[in-house]
């Protein structure tokens, strides 16, 4: 009986140590994903997509706009997200993948009349905030 127990924990051991490479998730050399996150000052949604005034540095204010495009489909660039109700302040995470841009995520408030959501005048030219679709560039 002694011998079967010892033999019981040996294997209670051994056994994760074994198999552990076999269901370990196999990571490439090659793939290299990070992300960036802002606090935003104010979004701005327009006909073509979101104007996003994000925070640059100690007082600096930057300004970058997300298309539309990018949050239509299953497999897209942008996916926008409502925060829960409380003091959360809306972000912007920037992924990155082998350093060339993967997609992005808007957190938001829900609520339309939070003071971070603007309204963006209807004689606006916002067309300069949606030259670049296939990338997103941030500065600091």
């Amino acid at each position: 009986m002694r011998k079967f127990i010892i033999t019981l924990i040996i294997f209670a051991v051994i056994w994760p140590a074994a198999f552990s490479s076999v269901f370990a998730q196999s990571k490439s050399e090659d793939d290299d994903i990070y992300y960036v996150n802002v606090s935003l000052e104010k979004v701005y949604p327009s006909g073509k997509g979101y104007i996003v005034q994000y925070r640059r540095g100690v007082s600096g204010l930057g300004t970058i706009g997300i298309p539309n495009e990018w949050f239509t489909s299953a497999a897209s660039k942008a996916e926008i997200i409502s925060l829960p109700k409380g003091k959360n302040w809306p972000t912007l995470s920037i992924f990155y993948r082998n350093g060339e841009f993967s997609h992005c995520r808007l957190y938001v408030h829900s609520n339309k009349g939070h003071e971070t959501w603007g309204n963006v005048p209807q004689s606006a030219d916002v067309s300069k905030y949606f030259e670049n679709t296939e990338s997103l560039k941030i500065q600091f």
